[in-house]
């Protein structure tokens, strides 16, 4: 394909091997086909698994035994789950007559780091932890996510080298790479947690929201959709600080009290969740000053006081 095409070819083609034949092996992999790469292997725990990523792959050569990849591979990326990384990266090491020298492993947990892969390390491969800042929820097809993992950021860590391949490797699916030291590794991933897993959460607790306000609404997230948009954009192209508007930017303490007592009403589960993030607006609306002492006193007064009520076992979420 040239220059004009929708995916440009990339020179060389990267001979790419996948372990772990789940959602992020299916989207990581289609990238690198539809980027005129090759996948030379692709090995799962079941046949089944095994045969249909290598199917959405385009690729043959599908196994549940690591035996299968061949020499000519020069990355292998070992996508199963965080918990099988180190025992696919010692199964690896174990393989007989395979040369790791030239070849570069990476895994895509958020949470290891490259020091994960040291067995294949130790037989000279480049190794590089290699986490996608993206969510692959296992409820949609692998087709569906493929768009929206192009041009993603990858943390990364690993030696000189490992890093040189992580830039190529990420160049090749079209994204760009982070420099995570291991010691902020946990720290790094609670952040990716913070990012989709608890907006995913708020959104829920939206939802419950609208129920109540509208419970013949079948739409209730599209009903907020152009505020949080526009949230998010507002964000984005100037500051959490700078975008943040509502009753805590003014100092709204009256307005506040009325939600509290609105939510203790009809929804009470929600009470330590809106005083929690109140508690948060408010140092974000310090850091944007336009708040004075005594407002800050009395907003955080009012946050605490809800904070500290024990909820009922009925009540409990």
């Amino acid at each position: 394909m040239t220059g004009t095409g929708k995916h440009p070819r990339r020179s060389p083609s990267l001979r790419v091997a996948i372990v772990g034949g789940g959602i992020v092996g299916h989207v990581l992999g289609r990238i690198l086909v539809e980027n005129r790469h090759r996948i030379t292997a692709v090995v799962s725990r079941s046949t089944a698994s095994a045969r249909r990523c290598g199917r959405f792959l385009s690729c043959r050569n599908w196994s549940t035994t690591v035996d299968a990849i061949p020499q000519e591979t020069r990355y292998v990326m070992i996508t199963a789950p965080h918990g099988a990384v180190q025992d696919v990266a010692r199964a690896l090491a174990r393989r007989d007559g395979f040369s790791w020298r030239g070849v570069a492993v990476c895994h895509a947990s958020g949470m290891l780091t490259a020091a994960a892969l040291a067995p294949l390390h130790d037989l000279g491969a480049a190794t590089f932890s290699f986490h996608p800042l993206q969510t692959f929820p296992r409820d949609f097809a692998p087709r569906l996510i493929v768009p929206s993992a192009r041009g993603i950021v990858y943390g990364v860590d690993g030696d000189a080298v490992g890093e040189r391949r992580a830039r190529v490797l990420a160049r090749a699916l079209d994204g760009h790479v982070l420099h995570v030291p291991p010691e902020m590794r946990a720290f790094y991933h609670a952040a990716c947690v913070v990012a989709s897993n608890h907006l995913t959460t708020m959104l829920g607790i939206l939802t419950a929201f609208s129920h109540d306000i509208a419970p013949e609404r079948k739409d209730a997230l599209r009903m907020f959709l152009p505020i949080l948009q526009a949230t998010l954009h507002n964000v984005v192209v100037t500051s959490p600080a700078r975008a943040l508007t509502g009753p805590v930017a003014r100092g709204g303490a009256d307005t506040l009290a009325r939600h509290f007592e609105a939510i203790l009403k009809h929804a009470p589960a929600l009470i330590p969740y809106y005083a929690r993030m109140t508690l948060e607006t408010i140092r974000l609306a310090m850091d944007k000053q336009t708040l004075s002492h005594d407002q800050v006193n009395e907003l955080t007064r009012l946050a605490l006081s809800y904070l500290d009520q024990p909820l009922q076992p009925e009540e409990s979420l």
